[in-house]
């Protein structure tokens, strides 16, 4: 039998349970590109996120993130896509997802979250804080979940293993490299 075939394979979940570095691994296993919601924001906006959202404001930033999400959904190539944290809480993001064939939630407990945040570098302030990212896992981890078609849990796991998980949870064929 055939693995399945995915023209857009969406990693969601926290900052910090690795979407970036398994999305980049995942797209190379999968011979497609890899687009990642950070760096549309970077191009959409001509400035890092972390400065949008210092100089506009969380509203501002979140707008972005919406508009880069959703135009990376509209890629008609094959994609791996790395979605911001927060684009769940947004309705027509959130419908969009729905919509999506592969949604694969990368879960992490906000222990794991804040050992791989570390100082929080190029991050939102409130990064580094467990009792936020305690906050914002309990606000998200069901929402996430019900948006997934597979749940990876990431935890004490390296992001090759995780790739590997995610491929045998979803079916996914090994494309991009030889036999």
């Amino acid at each position: 039998m055939d693995a399945p075939s995915f023209q857009r394979i969406v990693l969601i979940g926290m900052m910090g349970s690795g979407k970036s570095t398994v999305g980049k691994l995942l797209a190379a296993r999968r011979g497609c590109r890899y687009l990642d919601n950070d760096d549309d924001v970077r191009a959409l906006m001509a400035r890092e996120p972390t400065d949008v959202m210092r100089f506009g404001g969380e509203g501002e930033l979140h707008a972005a993130e919406a508009a880069a999400f959703l135009r990376a959904l509209a890629s008609t190539s094959p994609v791996v896509i790395a979605a911001a944290a927060w684009v769940v809480l947004d309705d027509d993001c959130a419908a969009a997802l729905r919509r999506e064939d592969l949604v694969v939630y990368l879960r992490a407990r906000p222990e794991t979250l804040k050992r791989r945040i570390g100082s929080g570098a190029g991050r939102r302030r409130d990064a580094t804080d467990e009792s936020w990212l305690e906050a914002r896992f309990r606000e998200r981890d069901d929402l996430y979940r019900r948006l997934a078609t597979a749940v990876v849990d990431v935890d004490d796991r390296s992001p090759d293993l995780v790739v590997e998980l995610t491929m045998a949870q979803t079916g996914l064929a090994d494309v991009g490299r030889a036999p």
